[in-house]
């Protein structure tokens, strides 16, 4: 299905931060993602891009998390249930592909559950210990490390 025109993908302001919060644990809450908390959105808020409704509302949101001089994370990409199947989650990813490329990265990367997702996207599934800089940056410090199940999906973002 083609992505309303009425769907506007934007920067994420501060006052999207609550809403970016709430979409993201409605799918933590499932297992589908780790848990945000309030701080962590406000801390990393200049990462997110968010999609509003015509109303407004932010109907989905995720960031490029910058990792290293290489790489970086695309992360808390989320959709809410009734907007999913649109392509608002692939204009996010897009963008967040497009800022890795001006930045002068040369890999994006996500750790997900649904690889097939980012496979449609030009992603490929890597093991998780060839970004070693997120295992022993961020990883060991999850409840879920040593035992994670996410898929590591990597994709070159330098022409």
């Amino acid at each position: 299905m083609a992505t309303p025109t009425t769907h506007q993908l934007a920067r994420a302001s501060i006052a999207d931060a609550k809403a970016i919060c709430d979409l993201v644990n409605t799918f933590a809450r499932r297992g589908e993602m780790l848990p945000r908390t309030m701080s962590e959105v406000y801390q990393n808020l200049r990462d997110f891009y968010v999609v509003r409704d015509e109303t407004g509302e932010v109907v989905a949101c995720g960031g490029l998390h910058i990792l290293w001089e290489d790489m970086g994370e695309i992360k808390s990409l989320a959709v809410r249930e009734d907007q999913q199947g649109r392509g608002l989650g692939a204009r996010i990813v897009e963008a967040c592909v497009e800022e890795a490329r001006e930045l002068g990265l040369e890999t994006a990367f996500a750790l997900t559950y649904r690889p097939a997702f980012f496979e449609r996207l030009g992603f490929t599934q890597a093991d998780v210990m060839t970004l070693p800089r997120k295992v022993w940056g961020e990883c060991y410090r999850c409840p879920k490390f040593p035992g994670c199940n996410e898929i590591a999906m990597v994709r070159p973002v330098r022409p």
